[in-house]
């Protein structure tokens, strides 16, 4: 099979097993508690479906593609934002902490790339481009960051590996670990990365979409006190921030 053959076969598999994620995250009502990660899987299966049509018209997938990468990455940076507002949604002062911080790192997220977009004129494609990367790069390093601290932390916040907050947290974590990998190569490099750039992510995306479907296939293990042995510790951190609010 050739480059091309193999980059087209591993999209298309991607599109089969975000289809077969939708319609079990509906039928299973997992999209009751994770509305976010339900608009973030139903996106990307319908842009990758259009920039599949649309790979013969080179310009309009262009202008496709970088548009369609900016709206995933603010999916994806809810997911992440969805995942942690799961695992505090019985600490109401955590819950509106991390509220702050995403919506924080966000805003200065989008700053930047505005002002990339404002140092390189998108009358240029190159503009809309680097804004792009850069915004997705940025956006990868907090991702990438929060995952870790979720996981080191887990036992902190009861998080159990038969839980669906788990599987997706570990499918996103290794998306967007590769996704950092391979957007920091093409800026580092150029363009001339760019084939090892899309078998990368095509790799890490049908792999995170297994790791959902099969949480998402198998039953979900409740947590108990016993897989929360640092619960009290939680509760410290959520009454110290409930106090520094109402100061």
């Amino acid at each position: 099979m050739s480059f091309h053959g193999l980059i087209n076969a591993l999209w298309l598999g991607g599109l089969v097993l975000q289809a077969f994620l939708v319609v079990m995250l509906l039928t299973k009502k997992v999209w009751k508690n994770f509305p976010i990660f339900l608009s973030y899987c139903i996106f990307n299966f319908m842009a990758a479906g259009a920039m599949f049509a649309l790979t013969p018209y080179k310009r309009v997938y262009f202008w496709g593609y970088w548009l369609t990468e900016g709206i995933g990455l603010m999916l994806g940076f809810g997911v992440v934002y969805e995942v942690f507002g799961t695992l505090f949604v019985s600490h109401p002062a955590l819950k509106r902490l991390a509220a702050s911080v995403f919506r924080w790192a966000l805003v200065a997220l989008v700053l930047l790339s505005a002002v990339v977009v404002y140092t390189h004129p998108p009358t240029h494609q190159n503009g809309l481009m680097k804004a792009v990367l850069v915004f997705e790069e940025a956006t990868r390093i907090v991702e990438v960051g929060l995952l870790m601290f979720l996981f080191l932390c887990s036992s902190v916040f009861g998080l159990h590996w038969r839980q669906h907050v788990f599987g997706i947290s570990l499918g996103l974590g290794i998306f967007v670990a590769v996704e950092l990998l391979a957007v920091t190569m093409r800026v580092q490099f150029g363009f001339a990365t760019t084939p090892a750039f899309n078998l990368l992510r095509l790799i890490s995306l049908d792999v995170s979409l297994l790791i959902w479907l099969g949480y998402i296939a198998l039953p979900e293990r409740v947590a108990s006190r016993a897989d929360v042995p640092q619960q009290a510790q939680l509760e410290q951190w959520n009454q110290a921030v409930m106090e520094l609010i109402h100061r």
